[in-house]
């Protein structure tokens, strides 16, 4: 194979990683088993290339926290009230989420990078990088994704369709009387459909904030407002205050006339639903059933951080444990599957070393995302790490009520844009 056949056989390698990658962005709301699938094909095309003598791997900031987090996690899996459970559920979950990772890293164009450049003509065409492009295709996957995710949303909302009976559980009529449906979409509950949907309204946020063309700014304002719209019928308390508060912060510190856009859409989305108004101020007036369940478990937990701080109760045994800690309900009669506490989750189950890998990872994505604000880059790359910024720290503080990342696809979409974060971190122009 002669040098020309050979870089064309890498590239095309690279491309169908790329939008294999693109495919798995585009189905984590609508199908785990179809996600499984794209990311087995997204290795299996990276395998294949490197046996034929193709071998690359692209390093990253974080491939000690990662390695450290990867490490404890199945060393927590010997601690477990059932190690074979732990080590299917560790392998099955951390494998995939650092798979999704790198996947992400290796598929982008990183390699070949150009500086932009303006052309000495009249027109002044900038030269666009391949970088560039995939970074378009993904925004546009993922808007197209979102898009099916509200409208089935507001069909549940609407229409009553794909609501069951088991979806009322999730409503209090006790407390809220007036409130009669919470919608979940494509996800398995309201609150995992309020994570997805502050994480892309972050991202929706930075792209709007920093791109300057009008017929983008008014497309991504209009699926920005529909999100939102969205997310107040979901009802989920921590993911609307979280997203809130994240994107008062920014408007308050950075973009003025963003903060005043803000209140309006809130206010509007406040006036047209007493129920949303009702369920926002109960968490600070009263406690509900939620809230007091949520004060037990984290009693709960923190004792279980106390009786196992290294290497925690095992990756995945909470609901093994938690009936032994259990100062609230005093029974098995309910399955109780997290903390409902992202921070305390991770202590819990891998210990203070491995909580601790996992934050310098997290956070340590969501510095550089905010870093690159301050870099000379290309503006749709800037508004997408601003996005990531914005959206990894919503989730980040709705971790303190509530811990929605054990959902499997949410955690995957949320490795996948880190891989994004990194390589626009290292290679943007």
């Amino acid at each position: 194979m002669n040098i020309f056949k050979k870089n064309r056989f890498n590239n095309d390698c690279k491309r169908t990683m790329f939008y294999i990658v693109a495919a798995l962005l585009f189905m984590l709301p609508f199908s785990y088993e179809i996600s499984s699938l794209l990311l087995v094909a997204g290795w299996l095309v990276y395998i294949y290339k490197s046996v034929r003598g193709f071998f690359e791997w692209e390093r990253t900031p974080f491939d000690f926290p990662i390695a450290i987090f990867v490490v404890i996690s199945f060393l927590s899996v010997f601690v477990s009230p059932d190690p074979a459970f732990s080590f299917y559920n560790c392998y099955n979950l951390v494998g995939r989420y650092v798979l999704t990772y790198y996947l992400v890293v290796q598929s982008l164009n990183s390699k070949d990078i150009k500086q932009v450049r303006i052309l000495p003509d009249k027109n002044k065409h900038i030269v666009r990088v391949a970088l560039l492009e995939q970074v378009k295709i993904l925004l546009y996957v993922m808007c197209l994704s979102l898009l099916i995710v509200i409208v089935y949303g507001f069909l549940q909302a609407f229409l009553g369709i794909g609501l069951t009976a088991e979806a009322m559980v999730w409503t209090d009529n006790a407390m809220f009387p007036g409130l009669k449906t919470r919608v979940f979409s494509t996800w398995q509950n309201p609150n995992l459909l309020g994570g997805y949907l502050d994480f892309v309204l972050g991202l929706l946020m930075g792209v709007f904030v920093v791109i300057k063309n009008k017929n983008v700014r008014i497309a991504v304002g209009i699926l920005f407002c529909l999100a939102a719209f969205c997310l107040t019928l979901t009802y989920a308390r921590g993911a609307c205050i979280s997203i809130a508060a994240v994107m008062a912060v920014y408007g308050a510190l950075y973009n003025r006339r963003i903060l005043i856009g803000l209140i309006f859409l809130a206010a509007v989305l406040l006036i047209s639903d007493t129920a949303l108004v009702e369920r926002l101020t109960s968490v600070f007036t009263k406690l509900d059933t939620s809230s007091e369940m949520r004060l037990a478990f984290w009693e709960s937990t923190i004792a279980m951080i106390l009786d196992h701080p290294l290497l925690g109760i095992g990756w995945g045994a909470y609901f093994m444990v938690y009936p032994t800690y259990d100062y609230y309900m005093q029974g098995n009669f309910i399955k109780i599957v997290h903390a409902h506490n992202m921070y305390l989750n991770f202590m819990a189950e891998i210990g203070l070393f491995g909580f601790v890998s996992f934050m310098v990872y997290y956070f340590g994505i969501i510095y550089k995302a905010f870093k690159t604000q301050i870099a000379n880059i290309e503006p749709l790359n800037k508004g997408v790490m601003l996005g990531i910024g914005l959206g990894m720290s919503a989730l980040a503080l709705n971790g303190l009520t509530d811990y929605v990342m054990f959902n499997t696809e949410l955690s995957m979409l949320i490795w996948l844009f880190s891989g994004i974060a990194v390589i626009l971190g290292k290679k943007s122009v």
